[in-house]
């Protein structure tokens, strides 16, 4: 299974219900294989919450790092 596969699966079974559960939700976008950079879409609750930078970094990134060292940032695109 590849970066892609993994980060795919981590949001779906343990970032997106969190997420969901504060009226938000989560899109991956994709991932750069040079520069180890996950990009994903906030949604919902989350997309416009002026706390979206740390939830990013503190929930999401920490997350799928945990799980995927191979991700060195998760960046999130409009």
């Amino acid at each position: 299974m590849d970066v892609e596969e993994k980060a795919r699966l981590v949001i779906e079974k343990d970032v997106r219900p969190a997420l969901q559960g504060h009226g938000g939700d989560i899109e991956m976008v994709g991932y750069d294989k040079d520069s180890s950079i996950l990009t994903v879409r906030l949604k919902g609750a989350c997309g416009g919450c002026p706390f979206a930078a740390e939830t990013l970094r503190s929930q999401v990134e920490a997350v799928l790092r945990e799980e995927i060292p191979e991700i060195e940032k998760v960046v999130r695109v409009q």
